[in-house]
Protein backbone atom coordinates (compact mmCIF):
# COMPACT_ATOMS: atom_id res chain seq x y z
CA UNK A 1 0.00 0.00 0.00
CA UNK A 2 2.79 2.70 0.62
CA UNK A 3 4.33 1.50 -2.27
CA UNK A 4 1.46 2.22 -4.68
CA UNK A 5 -0.84 4.50 -2.54
CA UNK A 6 1.82 6.59 -1.30
CA UNK A 7 0.67 8.73 2.08
CA UNK A 8 -1.63 10.97 -0.26
CA UNK A 9 -5.49 11.16 -1.22
CA UNK A 10 -6.27 8.12 -2.08
CA UNK A 11 -4.27 6.59 1.04
CA UNK A 12 -6.36 8.58 3.82
CA UNK A 13 -9.35 7.75 1.93
CA UNK A 14 -8.45 3.61 1.98
CA UNK A 15 -7.31 3.64 5.43
CA UNK A 16 -10.20 5.44 6.91
CA UNK A 17 -12.68 3.83 5.42
CA UNK A 18 -10.87 0.28 6.32
CA UNK A 19 -11.36 1.88 10.09
CA UNK A 20 -15.31 1.96 9.70
CA UNK A 21 -15.88 -1.52 8.97
CA UNK A 22 -13.01 -3.02 10.99
CA UNK A 23 -15.48 -1.65 14.31
CA UNK A 24 -17.64 -4.89 12.95
CA UNK A 25 -14.75 -6.96 12.96
CA UNK A 26 -13.54 -6.05 16.51
CA UNK A 27 -16.34 -5.65 18.17
CA UNK A 28 -18.08 -8.98 17.59
CA UNK A 29 -14.23 -10.54 16.43
CA UNK A 30 -11.84 -12.12 18.32
CA UNK A 31 -11.80 -9.73 21.42
CA UNK A 32 -15.53 -10.69 22.35
CA UNK A 33 -15.49 -13.77 21.54
CA UNK A 34 -11.89 -14.58 23.22
CA UNK A 35 -13.93 -13.14 26.78
CA UNK A 36 -17.11 -14.59 26.37
CA UNK A 37 -16.89 -17.69 23.88
CA UNK A 38 -13.33 -19.60 24.37
CA UNK A 39 -14.03 -19.53 28.37
CA UNK A 40 -17.27 -21.52 28.04
CA UNK A 41 -16.73 -23.86 25.35
CA UNK A 42 -13.23 -24.66 26.60
CA UNK A 43 -14.37 -25.32 30.02
CA UNK A 44 -16.98 -27.69 28.16
CA UNK A 45 -14.11 -29.08 26.54
CA UNK A 46 -12.90 -30.00 29.78
CA UNK A 47 -15.85 -31.47 31.22
CA UNK A 48 -15.82 -34.09 27.87
CA UNK A 49 -19.09 -32.46 27.49
CA UNK A 50 -18.24 -32.16 23.57
CA UNK A 51 -22.03 -32.21 22.78
CA UNK A 52 -23.14 -29.20 24.86
CA UNK A 53 -19.64 -27.52 23.77
CA UNK A 54 -21.62 -28.28 19.97
CA UNK A 55 -24.85 -26.61 20.59
CA UNK A 56 -23.00 -23.76 22.39
CA UNK A 57 -20.50 -23.02 18.94
CA UNK A 58 -23.99 -23.44 16.86
CA UNK A 59 -25.87 -20.79 19.08
CA UNK A 60 -23.31 -18.09 19.05
CA UNK A 61 -22.80 -18.42 14.76
CA UNK A 62 -26.74 -17.86 14.81
CA UNK A 63 -26.34 -14.97 16.92
CA UNK A 64 -23.64 -13.82 15.02
CA UNK A 65 -25.05 -14.15 11.89
CA UNK A 66 -28.37 -12.30 12.91
CA UNK A 67 -26.67 -9.16 14.20
CA UNK A 68 -23.58 -8.72 11.55
CA UNK A 69 -26.22 -8.65 8.74
CA UNK A 70 -27.87 -6.12 9.95
CA UNK A 71 -25.27 -4.29 11.10
CA UNK A 72 -23.39 -4.36 7.69
CA UNK A 73 -26.45 -3.41 5.83
CA UNK A 74 -27.17 -0.59 8.60
CA UNK A 75 -23.42 0.15 7.54
CA UNK A 76 -24.00 0.71 3.74
CA UNK A 77 -26.42 2.75 4.27
CA UNK A 78 -25.21 4.96 6.81
CA UNK A 79 -21.93 4.99 5.26
CA UNK A 80 -22.11 9.39 4.87
CA UNK A 81 -23.00 9.65 8.37
CA UNK A 82 -20.34 7.48 9.28
CA UNK A 83 -17.26 9.25 7.88
CA UNK A 84 -18.60 12.36 8.94
CA UNK A 85 -18.12 11.25 12.32
CA UNK A 86 -14.81 9.23 12.07
CA UNK A 87 -13.20 11.77 9.62
CA UNK A 88 -14.89 14.87 9.43
CA UNK A 89 -11.39 16.77 8.46
CA UNK A 90 -12.20 14.81 4.91
CA UNK A 91 -14.10 17.12 2.21
CA UNK A 92 -14.18 16.88 -1.27
CA UNK A 93 -13.00 13.91 -3.49
CA UNK A 94 -11.64 12.98 -0.34
CA UNK A 95 -15.02 12.46 1.72
CA UNK A 96 -16.75 11.10 -1.26
CA UNK A 97 -13.99 8.46 -1.89
CA UNK A 98 -13.97 7.61 1.76
CA UNK A 99 -18.47 6.81 1.72
CA UNK A 100 -17.50 4.85 -1.64
CA UNK A 101 -14.60 2.45 -0.03
CA UNK A 102 -16.93 2.39 3.31
CA UNK A 103 -20.06 0.96 1.50
CA UNK A 104 -17.35 -1.46 -0.45
CA UNK A 105 -15.64 -3.09 2.57
CA UNK A 106 -18.41 -3.42 5.06
CA UNK A 107 -19.04 -7.09 4.21
CA UNK A 108 -15.94 -8.14 4.00
CA UNK A 109 -15.60 -7.46 7.59
CA UNK A 110 -19.07 -9.21 7.99
CA UNK A 111 -16.98 -12.32 7.20
CA UNK A 112 -14.23 -11.09 9.07
CA UNK A 113 -16.45 -12.01 12.25
CA UNK A 114 -16.94 -15.51 11.38
CA UNK A 115 -13.36 -16.27 10.89
CA UNK A 116 -13.10 -14.59 14.57
CA UNK A 117 -15.86 -17.59 15.78
CA UNK A 118 -13.41 -20.20 13.81
CA UNK A 119 -10.83 -18.88 15.57
CA UNK A 120 -12.43 -18.95 18.94
CA UNK A 121 -13.15 -22.75 18.14
CA UNK A 122 -9.68 -23.51 16.91
CA UNK A 123 -7.87 -21.93 20.50
CA UNK A 124 -10.38 -24.31 22.52
CA UNK A 125 -9.39 -27.30 20.82
CA UNK A 126 -5.24 -25.54 20.93
CA UNK A 127 -4.95 -26.17 17.42
CA UNK A 128 -3.66 -22.32 16.65
CA UNK A 129 -1.69 -22.64 13.73
CA UNK A 130 -5.09 -22.73 11.31
CA UNK A 131 -6.40 -20.15 13.20
CA UNK A 132 -3.72 -17.76 13.39
CA UNK A 133 -2.45 -17.95 9.42
CA UNK A 134 -5.49 -17.84 8.04
CA UNK A 135 -5.65 -13.76 7.98
CA UNK A 136 -2.37 -14.47 6.00
CA UNK A 137 -4.46 -15.18 2.89
CA UNK A 138 -6.60 -11.96 3.15
CA UNK A 139 -3.86 -10.00 3.65
CA UNK A 140 -2.24 -11.76 0.26
CA UNK A 141 -5.24 -11.22 -1.49
CA UNK A 142 -4.69 -7.18 -0.99
CA UNK A 143 -1.37 -7.77 -1.50
CA UNK A 144 -1.88 -9.49 -5.22
CA UNK A 145 -4.78 -6.64 -6.14
CA UNK A 146 -2.25 -3.87 -5.62
CA UNK A 147 0.41 -6.01 -7.64
CA UNK A 148 -1.72 -7.00 -10.54
CA UNK A 149 -3.80 -4.05 -10.77
CA UNK A 150 -1.81 -1.23 -9.94
CA UNK A 151 -0.23 -0.48 -13.60
CA UNK A 152 -2.32 2.20 -15.99
CA UNK A 153 -4.94 2.83 -13.00
CA UNK A 154 -5.04 6.62 -10.90
CA UNK A 155 -4.19 6.31 -7.07
CA UNK A 156 -8.14 6.54 -6.89
CA UNK A 157 -9.16 3.83 -9.20
CA UNK A 158 -6.34 1.42 -7.00
CA UNK A 159 -8.05 1.99 -3.94
CA UNK A 160 -11.24 0.96 -4.77
CA UNK A 161 -10.24 -2.60 -6.56
CA UNK A 162 -8.04 -3.08 -2.84
CA UNK A 163 -11.19 -2.17 -1.02
CA UNK A 164 -12.70 -5.27 -3.63
CA UNK A 165 -9.45 -7.27 -3.00
CA UNK A 166 -10.29 -6.71 1.00
CA UNK A 167 -13.29 -8.49 0.86
CA UNK A 168 -12.55 -11.45 -1.24
CA UNK A 169 -9.72 -12.27 1.12
CA UNK A 170 -12.03 -11.72 3.82
CA UNK A 171 -14.12 -14.24 2.06
CA UNK A 172 -10.85 -16.63 1.77
CA UNK A 173 -9.97 -16.32 5.35
CA UNK A 174 -13.39 -17.44 6.56
CA UNK A 175 -13.26 -20.47 4.00
CA UNK A 176 -9.76 -22.01 5.06
CA UNK A 177 -10.73 -22.32 8.58
CA UNK A 178 -14.20 -24.39 8.10
CA UNK A 179 -12.99 -27.21 7.20
CA UNK A 180 -11.09 -27.82 10.47
CA UNK A 181 -13.46 -26.51 12.18
CA UNK A 182 -16.77 -29.16 11.15
CA UNK A 183 -13.92 -31.46 11.81
CA UNK A 184 -13.68 -30.99 15.58
CA UNK A 185 -17.04 -29.27 16.47
CA UNK A 186 -18.98 -32.36 14.65
CA UNK A 187 -22.92 -31.63 13.52
CA UNK A 188 -22.24 -27.89 14.80
CA UNK A 189 -25.26 -25.85 12.88
CA UNK A 190 -26.07 -21.84 13.62
CA UNK A 191 -29.49 -22.13 15.45
CA UNK A 192 -30.86 -18.78 17.80
CA UNK A 193 -31.31 -20.15 21.15
CA UNK A 194 -30.72 -19.52 24.97
CA UNK A 195 -32.11 -22.87 25.75
CA UNK A 196 -28.74 -24.22 27.41
CA UNK A 197 -27.15 -22.46 31.04
CA UNK A 198 -23.38 -22.23 28.99
CA UNK A 199 -25.48 -20.15 26.19
CA UNK A 200 -27.14 -17.58 29.00
CA UNK A 201 -23.19 -17.49 30.28
CA UNK A 202 -21.63 -16.48 26.64
CA UNK A 203 -24.71 -13.89 26.34
CA UNK A 204 -24.18 -12.60 29.85
CA UNK A 205 -20.92 -11.94 29.22
CA UNK A 206 -20.28 -10.89 25.60
CA UNK A 207 -22.62 -7.73 26.78
CA UNK A 208 -19.82 -6.34 28.93
CA UNK A 209 -17.15 -7.49 26.62
CA UNK A 210 -18.84 -6.04 23.30
CA UNK A 211 -19.34 -2.71 25.49
CA UNK A 212 -15.69 -2.75 26.42
CA UNK A 213 -14.74 -3.32 22.91
CA UNK A 214 -16.77 -0.65 21.62
CA UNK A 215 -15.36 1.44 23.86
CA UNK A 216 -11.48 0.27 22.67
CA UNK A 217 -13.12 1.07 19.59
CA UNK A 218 -14.18 4.33 20.02
CA UNK A 219 -10.56 5.32 21.09
CA UNK A 220 -9.44 3.95 17.77
CA UNK A 221 -11.46 6.13 16.21
CA UNK A 222 -11.12 9.31 18.29
CA UNK A 223 -7.36 9.11 16.94
CA UNK A 224 -8.42 8.88 13.19
CA UNK A 225 -10.68 11.67 13.80
CA UNK A 226 -7.68 13.87 15.67
CA UNK A 227 -5.81 12.98 13.09
CA UNK A 228 -7.54 14.18 9.92
CA UNK A 229 -7.07 17.59 10.79
CA UNK A 230 -3.54 17.14 10.69
CA UNK A 231 -2.93 17.33 6.78
CA UNK A 232 -2.72 15.45 4.12
CA UNK A 233 -1.18 12.19 4.72
CA UNK A 234 -1.42 12.41 8.72
CA UNK A 235 -4.49 9.61 8.56
CA UNK A 236 -2.02 7.56 6.27
CA UNK A 237 0.91 7.97 8.20
CA UNK A 238 -0.60 7.02 11.12
CA UNK A 239 -1.85 3.86 9.96
CA UNK A 240 1.44 2.17 8.38
CA UNK A 241 3.40 3.15 11.98
CA UNK A 242 0.03 1.70 13.79
CA UNK A 243 1.12 -1.44 11.64
CA UNK A 244 4.53 -1.63 12.66
CA UNK A 245 3.98 -0.87 16.46
CA UNK A 246 0.40 -3.07 16.63
CA UNK A 247 3.26 -6.13 15.09
CA UNK A 248 4.66 -6.41 18.36
CA UNK A 249 1.36 -6.39 20.41
CA UNK A 250 -0.24 -9.21 18.11
CA UNK A 251 2.56 -11.21 18.09
CA UNK A 252 3.78 -11.31 21.58
CA UNK A 253 0.88 -9.97 23.84
CA UNK A 254 -1.88 -10.84 21.90
CA UNK A 255 -0.35 -14.53 20.75
CA UNK A 256 0.79 -15.64 24.43
CA UNK A 257 -2.80 -14.29 26.08
CA UNK A 258 -4.41 -16.17 23.41
CA UNK A 259 -2.02 -19.27 24.03
CA UNK A 260 -2.59 -19.09 28.00
CA UNK A 261 -6.74 -18.56 27.68
CA UNK A 262 -7.87 -21.82 26.96
CA UNK A 263 -5.47 -23.40 29.14
CA UNK A 264 -6.50 -21.03 32.31
CA UNK A 265 -10.35 -21.36 31.23
CA UNK A 266 -9.45 -25.24 32.07
CA UNK A 267 -8.44 -24.95 35.65
CA UNK A 268 -10.06 -27.04 38.38
CA UNK A 269 -9.52 -27.41 41.91
CA UNK A 270 -9.93 -25.66 44.97
CA UNK A 271 -9.92 -21.48 45.13
CA UNK A 272 -6.43 -21.46 46.48
CA UNK A 273 -5.52 -24.40 43.78
CA UNK A 274 -6.81 -22.16 40.90
CA UNK A 275 -5.02 -19.17 42.06
CA UNK A 276 -1.77 -20.80 42.30
CA UNK A 277 -2.79 -22.17 38.79
CA UNK A 278 -3.71 -18.76 37.99
CA UNK A 279 -0.36 -17.07 39.52
CA UNK A 280 2.09 -19.54 37.55
CA UNK A 281 0.88 -19.21 34.32
CA UNK A 282 0.63 -14.72 34.43
CA UNK A 283 4.19 -14.77 36.05
CA UNK A 284 5.58 -16.83 33.08
CA UNK A 285 3.22 -14.79 31.03
CA UNK A 286 4.25 -11.84 31.71
CA UNK A 287 8.46 -12.86 31.15
CA UNK A 288 7.81 -14.79 27.73
CA UNK A 289 6.26 -10.96 26.96
CA UNK A 290 8.92 -9.06 28.01
CA UNK A 291 11.58 -11.04 26.65
CA UNK A 292 9.94 -9.91 23.22
CA UNK A 293 8.85 -6.61 24.20
CA UNK A 294 11.56 -4.69 25.91
CA UNK A 295 13.92 -5.24 22.30
CA UNK A 296 10.98 -4.03 20.11
CA UNK A 297 10.40 -1.17 22.16
CA UNK A 298 14.34 0.00 21.82
CA UNK A 299 14.12 -1.21 18.12
CA UNK A 300 11.39 1.37 16.96
CA UNK A 301 12.97 4.23 19.72
CA UNK A 302 16.40 3.81 18.18
CA UNK A 303 16.13 1.69 14.45
CA UNK A 304 12.55 2.94 13.46
CA UNK A 305 14.28 4.51 10.50
CA UNK A 306 15.52 0.90 9.21
CA UNK A 307 12.47 -0.31 10.29
CA UNK A 308 10.29 2.07 8.13
CA UNK A 309 13.00 2.14 4.86
CA UNK A 310 13.05 -1.71 4.86
CA UNK A 311 9.27 -2.42 4.81
CA UNK A 312 8.12 1.04 3.07
CA UNK A 313 10.38 3.45 1.42
CA UNK A 314 10.17 2.76 -2.29
CA UNK A 315 7.93 3.99 -4.90
CA UNK A 316 5.12 6.76 -3.75
CA UNK A 317 6.94 6.36 -0.17
CA UNK A 318 10.02 8.63 0.42
CA UNK A 319 12.21 9.62 2.84
CA UNK A 320 10.06 12.96 4.43
CA UNK A 321 7.43 9.80 4.84
CA UNK A 322 9.72 7.96 6.81
CA UNK A 323 10.49 9.90 9.04
CA UNK A 324 7.24 11.28 9.59
CA UNK A 325 6.28 7.26 10.54
CA UNK A 326 9.64 6.98 12.68
CA UNK A 327 8.67 9.88 14.44
CA UNK A 328 5.15 8.11 15.32
CA UNK A 329 6.60 4.77 16.05
CA UNK A 330 8.77 7.08 18.81
CA UNK A 331 5.50 7.70 20.71
CA UNK A 332 4.37 4.69 20.69
CA UNK A 333 7.40 3.04 22.43
CA UNK A 334 5.82 5.09 25.37
CA UNK A 335 3.06 2.47 25.96
CA UNK A 336 4.14 -0.81 24.23
CA UNK A 337 4.73 -2.93 27.09
CA UNK A 338 1.76 -1.85 28.91
CA UNK A 339 -0.55 -2.49 26.35
CA UNK A 340 1.06 -6.58 25.47
CA UNK A 341 1.12 -7.42 29.47
CA UNK A 342 -2.40 -5.73 30.08
CA UNK A 343 -3.82 -7.85 27.01
CA UNK A 344 -2.48 -11.62 29.88
CA UNK A 345 -4.09 -9.66 32.23
CA UNK A 346 -7.33 -9.18 30.64
CA UNK A 347 -7.12 -12.61 29.35
CA UNK A 348 -6.69 -13.82 33.03
CA UNK A 349 -10.06 -12.37 34.13
CA UNK A 350 -11.52 -13.61 31.20
CA UNK A 351 -10.57 -16.88 31.94
CA UNK A 352 -11.98 -16.15 35.55
CA UNK A 353 -15.55 -15.48 33.87
CA UNK A 354 -15.37 -11.87 34.47
CA UNK A 355 -16.04 -9.67 32.01
CA UNK A 356 -16.64 -6.60 33.65
CA UNK A 357 -13.66 -5.93 35.46
CA UNK A 358 -11.47 -5.26 32.07
CA UNK A 359 -14.58 -2.93 31.07
CA UNK A 360 -14.60 -0.61 33.74
CA UNK A 361 -10.64 -0.08 33.02
CA UNK A 362 -11.07 0.31 29.80
CA UNK A 363 -13.18 2.95 29.92
CA UNK A 364 -10.98 4.87 32.43
CA UNK A 365 -8.30 4.86 29.26
CA UNK A 366 -10.42 5.87 26.44
CA UNK A 367 -11.27 8.75 28.52
CA UNK A 368 -7.26 9.64 29.21
CA UNK A 369 -6.77 8.74 25.91
CA UNK A 370 -9.07 11.13 24.16
CA UNK A 371 -8.66 14.11 26.57
CA UNK A 372 -4.76 13.38 25.99
CA UNK A 373 -4.21 13.03 22.18
CA UNK A 374 -6.41 16.35 21.40
CA UNK A 375 -4.28 18.15 23.85
CA UNK A 376 -1.14 16.07 22.45
CA UNK A 377 -2.30 15.85 18.97
CA UNK A 378 -3.89 19.64 18.09
CA UNK A 379 -2.92 21.67 21.27
CA UNK A 380 0.58 20.92 22.41
CA UNK A 381 2.34 21.62 18.90
CA UNK A 382 0.98 24.72 18.71
CA UNK A 383 1.92 25.78 21.99
CA UNK A 384 4.99 24.81 21.78
CA UNK A 385 6.11 26.29 18.05
CA UNK A 386 6.44 22.66 16.69
CA UNK A 387 5.48 20.96 13.44
CA UNK A 388 1.91 20.26 13.43
CA UNK A 389 2.16 16.90 12.07
CA UNK A 390 4.31 16.11 15.03
CA UNK A 391 0.54 15.82 16.44
CA UNK A 392 0.64 12.40 15.29
CA UNK A 393 3.48 11.30 17.60
CA UNK A 394 1.48 12.92 20.73
CA UNK A 395 -1.62 10.26 19.78
CA UNK A 396 0.53 7.19 20.14
CA UNK A 397 2.49 8.74 22.83
CA UNK A 398 -1.09 9.37 24.75
CA UNK A 399 -2.26 6.27 24.05
CA UNK A 400 0.59 4.76 25.99
CA UNK A 401 0.21 6.95 29.10
CA UNK A 402 -3.08 6.27 29.27
CA UNK A 403 -2.31 2.17 28.42
CA UNK A 404 -0.01 2.28 31.62
CA UNK A 405 -2.65 3.34 33.89
CA UNK A 406 -4.87 0.43 32.69
CA UNK A 407 -2.38 -2.13 33.26
CA UNK A 408 -2.00 -0.54 36.64
CA UNK A 409 -5.24 -0.84 37.64
CA UNK A 410 -5.97 -4.37 35.88
CA UNK A 411 -2.72 -5.29 37.85
CA UNK A 412 -4.30 -4.16 41.50
CA UNK A 413 -7.08 -6.05 40.82
CA UNK A 414 -5.82 -9.32 39.79
CA UNK A 415 -2.95 -8.94 43.02
CA UNK A 416 -6.24 -8.91 45.25
CA UNK A 417 -7.62 -11.95 43.56
CA UNK A 418 -4.75 -14.37 43.02
CA UNK A 419 -2.07 -12.91 44.50
CA UNK A 420 0.69 -11.00 43.59
CA UNK A 421 2.67 -11.11 40.06
CA UNK A 422 5.43 -9.44 39.27
CA UNK A 423 7.80 -9.08 36.51
CA UNK A 424 11.40 -9.30 38.44
CA UNK A 425 13.46 -5.95 38.56
CA UNK A 426 16.85 -7.57 38.29
CA UNK A 427 15.94 -9.53 35.21
CA UNK A 428 14.41 -6.33 33.59
CA UNK A 429 17.45 -4.62 34.21
CA UNK A 430 19.58 -7.41 31.86
CA UNK A 431 16.87 -7.45 29.45
CA UNK A 432 16.81 -3.33 28.80
CA UNK A 433 21.00 -3.87 29.32
CA UNK A 434 21.12 -6.62 26.30
CA UNK A 435 18.46 -4.60 24.33
CA UNK A 436 20.31 -0.68 24.49
CA UNK A 437 23.62 -2.24 24.42
CA UNK A 438 22.77 -4.25 21.35
CA UNK A 439 20.92 -1.00 19.31
CA UNK A 440 24.26 0.85 19.81
CA UNK A 441 25.95 -1.07 17.33
CA UNK A 442 23.73 -0.48 14.30
CA UNK A 443 23.37 3.27 15.65
CA UNK A 444 27.07 3.84 15.91
CA UNK A 445 27.34 2.64 12.45
CA UNK A 446 24.45 5.18 10.86
CA UNK A 447 25.84 8.07 12.75
CA UNK A 448 29.34 7.32 12.09
CA UNK A 449 28.33 7.28 8.47
CA UNK A 450 26.41 10.14 8.47
CA UNK A 451 28.38 12.41 11.14
CA UNK A 452 26.69 15.76 11.36
CA UNK A 453 23.19 14.76 10.52
CA UNK A 454 20.57 15.15 12.87
CA UNK A 455 19.94 12.78 15.36
CA UNK A 456 16.61 11.50 14.08
CA UNK A 457 16.98 11.64 10.21
CA UNK A 458 16.62 8.72 7.78
CA UNK A 459 20.60 8.68 7.62
CA UNK A 460 20.56 8.81 3.72
CA UNK A 461 24.56 8.00 3.36
CA UNK A 462 24.36 5.20 6.19
CA UNK A 463 21.36 3.46 4.87
CA UNK A 464 20.77 3.32 1.41
CA UNK A 465 19.38 0.02 1.16
CA UNK A 466 16.88 -2.41 2.25
CA UNK A 467 19.30 -5.09 2.31
CA UNK A 468 21.66 -3.06 3.93
CA UNK A 469 18.97 -1.99 6.75
CA UNK A 470 17.80 -5.77 7.24
CA UNK A 471 21.45 -6.57 8.07
CA UNK A 472 21.72 -4.15 10.54
CA UNK A 473 18.33 -4.83 12.40
CA UNK A 474 19.65 -8.36 12.38
CA UNK A 475 22.98 -7.78 13.75
CA UNK A 476 20.58 -5.49 16.71
CA UNK A 477 18.54 -8.97 17.18
CA UNK A 478 21.36 -11.39 17.32
CA UNK A 479 23.03 -9.35 19.56
CA UNK A 480 20.17 -8.70 22.22
CA UNK A 481 19.97 -12.48 21.47
CA UNK A 482 23.66 -13.56 22.27
CA UNK A 483 23.77 -11.12 25.74
CA UNK A 484 20.40 -12.54 27.00
CA UNK A 485 21.63 -16.09 26.60
CA UNK A 486 24.88 -15.07 28.30
CA UNK A 487 22.96 -13.43 31.16
CA UNK A 488 21.05 -17.34 31.41
CA UNK A 489 17.50 -15.93 30.27
CA UNK A 490 15.55 -19.23 29.92
CA UNK A 491 13.40 -17.15 26.47
CA UNK A 492 16.94 -16.94 25.37
CA UNK A 493 17.34 -20.56 25.53
CA UNK A 494 14.15 -21.67 23.84
CA UNK A 495 15.10 -19.45 21.08
CA UNK A 496 18.23 -20.69 20.17
CA UNK A 497 16.74 -24.45 20.79
CA UNK A 498 14.15 -23.99 18.43
CA UNK A 499 16.39 -22.12 15.77
CA UNK A 500 18.49 -25.22 16.06
CA UNK A 501 15.30 -27.45 15.15
CA UNK A 502 14.41 -25.27 11.85
CA UNK A 503 18.08 -25.57 10.92
CA UNK A 504 18.04 -29.38 11.28
CA UNK A 505 14.62 -29.78 9.83
CA UNK A 506 15.54 -27.76 6.77
CA UNK A 507 18.85 -29.67 6.59
CA UNK A 508 16.95 -32.85 6.71
CA UNK A 509 14.51 -32.11 4.04
CA UNK A 510 17.13 -31.97 1.32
Amino acid sequence: MARYLGADLAADAFNAAFRIPNMLQNLFGEGVLSASFIPEYAGLLGKGDEEEATKLAGAVAGMLALVASIIVLLGIVAAPWLVAIIANGFTGEKRELTVRLTRILFPGAGLLVFSAWCLGILNSHRRFFMSYTAPVIWNLAMVATLIFLHKGHTQVELAVYLAFGSVFGSALQFVVQLPQVMKLARGVRPRLTTASESVRHVFRNFVPAFVGRGVVQLSAYVDAWLASYLGNGAVSSFTYAQAIYVLPISLFGMAISAAELPGMSRAVGTAAEISAYLRGRVSDGLDRIAYFIVPSVVALFALGDLIVVLLYQGGRFQRGNTIWVWQILIGSTVGLLASTSGRLYSSTFYAMRDTRTPLRYAVVRVILTTVLGYLFALVLPSMLGLDPKLGAAGLTASAGLAGWVEFFLLRREMDKRIGRTRLVPSRMGRLWGAAIVAAMIPWAYKVYMNWGAPILSAHETAVQSKFLALLLLATYGLTYLGFTAAFGIPEARNVIDRGKRLVRLVFRSR
